[in-house]
């Protein structure tokens, strides 16, 4: 009996991208292939790419490179993810150390033969640096092998932001049905669900159901012990949303909020202001004093003036968010933004991103440290390792518990001691 074929899948970027990985590799074991040690043991080597910025695209190029000199001789190579969408034939021609370059677009199915990488379900026999397309949005995924899972209710996005590429490859907004969802929500088997989408709170909006969403998480929250949303434009929080959110028991708000300066925003073709926001902000804790706040800011948009920046760091100081993403300003072919005059000089972005960095890690610390001495939830999601509502899997700090704990349950413990992001705690 030959040996089973051996797959090997390097995720890079969003959690969106993970999903997307869970589901390529949900068809490559129903293909009777099984997970590799590592690349360099794998018949066939997926590489799901990022391209949001230049600095992602820059990893996906050198993962890809690098993988291809790790693998067997005989594996193939498929580079998939947006990348692969965004830039197909281009990329294929280079990087001929690729034998398919793999978009998202129709139902395809990878295969492996003695003559290569082929695809399934019409789209034909893909040869060396051949591009083809891949919908994942809807195949069905392994059970989760910990404790929490992303799942993905939508694909693209329906709003224009000046920097955004994402919908000019990823397309309009393609809501699922709830009854897919949570078929899904059900084989993962996870004790926490994490809802994505590009664009969360609008889910439904393109079938007709505007605030669907609220439907969708008290569904979800039936079914499992937690549910977190990530990804929330602030214009579509509203009332319902924050209710539906803080009757899960996970009050996380991630908010897409991006800068806080209005005339910026407004260049940026995005909706709110940093009053708008604070506003929001304390509503929320007002209703629910345990929530917690994550949002990320664009530093060194074209135009963004010394003022704009003061009012940012205001902001940070003023809205104490438990934690911040700051990102470098990346100008992407093809956006509004791309043609806007006003480039900020890319020294006084490092300074002003070292600024906001120092503030917001005093303000995470500082929040941290207020939990001392209190009892705290957590899912413990590996030995030694829990969260809280606080805390998001692979983007916030952890808490660190003792290992005698089990895996996938819950646990009341005593916080002792905060370092940075991370929490030591002891059984309560």
């Amino acid at each position: 009996m030959p040996a089973a074929r051996r797959y090997w899948v390097e995720t890079l970027g969003c959690p969106k991208n993970q999903v997307d990985s869970d589901k390529v590799e949900g068809g490559l074991l129903a293909d009777g292939y099984v997970r590799a040690a590592g690349p360099e043991d794998a018949d066939l080597v997926v590489v799901n790419t990022c391209a949001f910025i230049d600095a992602a695209r820059q990893e996906s190029v050198d993962t890809v490179l690098a993988l291809a000199d790790a693998k067997a001789d005989d594996a193939r190579l498929v580079v998939t993810g947006c990348m692969a969408e965004r830039y197909g034939g281009e990329l294929a021609a280079a990087l001929p150390e690729a034998d398919l370059v793999a978009g998202f677009g129709v139902p395809v199915t990878i295969t492996l033969g003695r003559k290569g990488v082929g695809v399934g379900a019409g789209a034909g026999v893909g040869a060396a640096a051949d591009v083809a397309k891949l919908d994942l949005l809807n195949l069905p995924r392994p059970a989760s092998s910990a404790p929490w899972a992303y799942v993905k209710v939508a694909e693209g996005c329906d709003r224009l932001c000046g920097f955004c590429a994402i919908p000019s490859f990823r397309g309009k907004q393609r809501s699922r049905t709830d009854a897919a969802i949570l078929a899904e929500v059900d084989a993962l088997q996870a004790v926490e669900i994490v809802l994505v989408a590009q664009d969360l709170a609008s889910y439904g909006k393109d079938q007709g159901r505007a605030g669907a969403i609220v439907g969708l998480v008290d569904a979800v929250a039936q079914r499992v012990p937690r549910v977190r949303l990530l990804y929330l434009y602030p214009s579509d929080l509203s009332d319902a949303l924050i209710d539906a959110v803080g009757a899960t028991g996970v009050p996380y708000f991630d908010l897409s909020l991006q800068h806080v300066s209005k005339p910026l925003l407004r260049r940026m073709r995005r909706w709110g202001d940093g009053d708008r926001f604070l506003g929001r902000i304390d509503d929320i804790r007002s209703r629910f004093p345990e929530a917690a706040f994550r949002s990320n800011f664009i530093v060194g948009y074209p135009g963004e003036t010394e003022a704009d920046h003061d009012q940012l760091l205001a902001f940070v100081q003023e809205a104490q968010l438990d934690w911040c993403g700051f990102f470098s300003y990346s100008k992407e072919d093809g956006t509004y933004a791309a043609d806007l005059d006003g480039e900020v000089p890319a020294g006084l972005v490092r300074d002003r991103l070292a600024e906001l960095t120092e503030l917001q890690d005093g303000i995470t610390a500082r929040r941290r440290q207020d939990l001392i001495g209190t009892t705290v939830e957590v899912l413990v999601d590996r030995p030694g390792v829990g969260r809280t509502h606080r805390e998001a899997p692979e983007i916030d700090g952890v808490v660190r518990v003792p290992v005698e704990l089990a895996v996938g349950r819950f646990a009341k413990v005593l916080v002792t001691d905060a370092e940075g992001p991370d929490l030591d705690a002891e059984v309560a």
